[in-house]
């Protein structure tokens, strides 16, 4: 594994028990540059989660509880009149930091769901005729609660599109769940981080290296043909679209890359593909017989598509 990779691995641990699959995960959409739904039931980590990287890196860490009366502006800030200097003057949002958990995303209007998502994918605010930068990097963890949907705004299929994973943490074994017991008997564990691993300028490095990963043709072709083969099928009524084939082909670069690799191999496409994919699509009523869930119509897509002979 990469160095820089383990070491935040390891400064995350402290705070997380087990779910090192989640935290590669969630590292390998920040060196992408793009933005994860985590989708969960209450408690079992998904704040300390992400305040854990943001303290391990340095970054400037804001949360955001969405609820119904919570307002766009509250998202991307708002201009006021400065009463000393008789300007407009530009007040800070929810987004303008490096890392962002919006809590519970669907309990929020339609409005702060645009807000949130437009500066998502822009990295800019635009105010009263100005543009204000997001710095980086940027990555907002969005989370909803699959369970208590009454009272909830659904996310569009096309907001959906927007988020680069969608991941799921999941309960903790029974070892795991002593281990946390003993580890918040005292305190609050995000207090074992005491220091930044790495610095915010040492992702928007690694985020540069990642892009210089090579991939041959034919993994190229690969990560097409898993994503064509959703499109025109009897199994779906939306199938993935060209983003979603950006987002697989980045994401492999980044496994490639944080397994301390120069290429993408068949095995990075795979191991990403479920996360990045599979809340791209819709089921048909016939794939929902068949498959019961988007992730497990994806992994039978790998297993029915013949992987690629390796190259360098």
């Amino acid at each position: 594994m990469n160095s820089n990779v383990r070491k935040l691995c390891d400064s995350i641990g402290r705070v997380i028990i087990g779910k090192e699959d989640s935290v590669i995960r969630l590292i390998s959409a920040l060196l992408c540059e793009g933005h994860v739904l985590l989708e969960d039931v209450p408690g079992v980590g998904k704040t300390q989660l992400i305040t854990a990287l943001s303290r391990s890196l340095g970054g400037k860490f804001n949360r955001i509880q969405l609820t119904p009366d919570v307002m766009p502006s509250d998202i991307a800030g708002y201009t006021m009149l400065d009463g000393k200097t008789g300007e407009f003057v530009y007040k800070d949002g929810a987004v303008m930091c490096n890392f962002l958990l919006a809590d519970e995303i669907n309990r929020s209007s339609p409005k702060v769901q645009s807000a949130l998502l437009e500066a998502m994918e822009e990295r800019q605010i635009s105010l009263d005729g100005k543009t204000h930068r997001l710095p980086k990097p940027f990555l907002v963890m969005a989370t909803q609660n699959p369970v208590e949907t009454y009272g909830t705004y659904h996310l569009p299929e096309a907001q959906m599109d927007r988020f680069f994973m969608k991941l799921s943490m999941g309960y903790p074994t029974e070892e795991e769940e002593v281990k946390i017991l003993e580890r918040t008997e005292m305190n609050n564990p995000i207090v074992n981080i005491t220091e930044p691993v790495l610095s915010v300028e040492d992702i928007c490095a690694m985020q540069e290296e990642v892009k210089k990963i090579r991939v041959t043709e034919d993994v190229k072709k690969y990560v097409v043909e898993l994503v064509s083969a959703t499109r025109n099928s009897r199994n779906t009524v939306l199938g993935i679209s060209p983003r979603g084939s950006i987002a697989l082909y980045k994401a492999s670069k980044a496994f490639a890359y944080i397994y301390d690799r120069e290429y993408v191999t068949p095995d990075d496409v795979k191991n990403t593909a479920v996360q990045v994919l599979a809340h791209r699509i819709i089921l048909s009523p016939q794939g929902k017989t068949t498959y019961g869930t988007p992730e497990e119509y994806i992994k039978s897509i790998i297993s029915e598509h013949s992987v690629p002979s390796m190259g360098k």
